[in-house]
């Protein structure tokens, strides 16, 4: 009886989605401040996190060099495609995108390693991995440095360190629910 009146009375007030705390909000308009820590261990780590490839991205835009990344990722999702003809055509895309001389966001790979239109006629979903791996090692040791040095990143650190030093991060949900929701 007690547990469902306070059910009761928490669901008339906010919706279970809207539990938070005012430091850290979580929502997709503002970083996850758990991640950062994660993003700074490795670029693997930033790569796999969908809100640190978005403020890599950001970044890289301002930086003139986003189709690094982007390159990088249609790389990912190439590896993926099982259909025959779907990777034909996604290849044929890559490269008119970001390999052939006249692509409008051409990436920065060594000369020997680009791909010929003819070695398109027949793709396999490792056939980008040579210069997906050196554009990956020149974000690697140039723009993911950098990108960690950077302001938006440095605010992130310090939102999480103050989440990390603050005492209701070992607060229970059900404890910090009933503490916001009785103010």
């Amino acid at each position: 009886m007690f547990m469902s009146k306070a059910v009761s009375r928490l669901s008339r007030k906010r919706p279970p989605s809207e539990i938070h705390d005012n430091d850290v909000r979580a929502c997709s308009s503002q970083p996850n401040t758990s991640g950062f820590s994660k993003w700074a261990i490795s670029l693997e780590n930033l790569l796999e996190d969908p809100e640190g490839v978005k403020l890599f991205r950001d970044f890289l835009k301002r930086e003139f060099s986003e189709e690094n990344v982007l390159f990088w990722l249609e790389c990912e999702e190439f590896k993926k495609i099982q259909d025959e003809n779907l990777l034909h055509g996604k290849a044929q895309q890559i490269y008119k995108t970001y390999l052939c001389s006249k692509a409008a966001t051409q990436v920065n790979v060594e000369g020997q390693s680009r791909l010929t239109e003819n070695m398109l006629a027949h793709p396999h979903p490792f056939m980008f991995q040579k210069l997906q791996e050196q554009i990956f090692t020149l974000m690697k040791y140039d723009s993911y440095n950098r990108f960690l040095k950077s302001d938006v990143c440095q605010q992130i650190k310090q939102l999480e360190e103050r989440a990390k030093n603050s005492p209701e991060t070992d607060e229970s949900v059900p404890k910090r629910a009933s503490r916001i929701y009785n103010r």
